[in-house]
C-alpha cells in the first residue's frame, strides 16, 4: 500500500455519506466493530480517504489515530482511490523472470504513479500483485478483466493508448 497522498481530490456523494452514517448507526455500539465498519465504508467509496476516516472516529467515538492504524496495517484496505482502468501487474516468479519488472517499471515511468497509486486524473491506478495465473502468458498484466499476456515494456504505449482513446 502506498502511504503518499493521492492527488486525485476527493469526491464523496451525499447518497455515500448517508450509507456511512447508516452503517456506523448499526455497529456503533458493538465492541470491535471497527474492521467491520471500514470494510463497509470501502465497499462504499471505494477506498478510505482521510475524510471518511474522520468522519468515522468521530461518529464511532475512536481517536482518529486508531482509524488510521487500522487502514493503515491491513493490507485490505486502501487509502487511495482506484482509477476507471485499474492495472494490474503480475511480479509473480514466472511472471517477473520473463521480465514483468521492466512492465511495471515502464508503466510507472509512463503513467507518473507508483504502486497503489491513481493518476491525477482518475483514469489509471497501478498495482503489484503476486500471480494472475496465466503463467503460460508469462508476463502479464491485467486492466480491469482484460488480461494482457507474453508483454514486453514496448507494448505499454499502445495499451494505454486504446484507454485513453476510450
Amino acid at each position: 500500500m502506498a502511504n503518499k497522498i493521492s492527488p486525485v481530490p476527493f469526491n464523496g456523494t451525499k447518497e455515500q455519506e448517508q450509507k456511512l452514517l447508516e452503517v456506523i448507526a448499526a455497529h456503533k455500539d458493538t465492541q470491535g466493530a471497527l474492521i467491520s465498519v471500514l470494510q463497509q465504508a470501502q465497499d462504499i467509496y471505494g477506498y478510505l480517504p482521510i475524510e471518511v476516516q474522520k468522519i468515522i472516529a468521530e461518529k464511532m467515538g475512536v481517536p482518529l489515530e486508531e482509524v488510521y492504524g487500522v487502514v493503515s496495517f491491513y493490507a485490505q484496505f486502501s487509502l487511495n482511490p482506484k482509477g476507471r482502468y485499474k492495472i494490474s501487474v503480475c511480479l509473480g516468479t514466472a511472471c517477473y523472470v520473463k521480465g514483468s519488472g521492466d512492465v511495471f517499471d515502464k508503466l510507472s515511468r509512463t503513467l507518473g504513479i507508483s504502486s497503489g497509486e491513481c493518476t491525477p486524473d482518475g483514469r489509471f491506478s497501478l498495482e503489484a500483485c503476486r500471480c494472475v495465473g496465466a503463467c503460460g502468458l508469462a508476463p502479464v498484466m491485467t486492466v480491469n478483466d482484460e488480461v494482457y499476456g507474453r508483454l514486453v515494456p514496448d507494448d505499454i504505449d499502445g495499451i494505454l493508448a486504446d484507454y485513453q482513446a476510450r
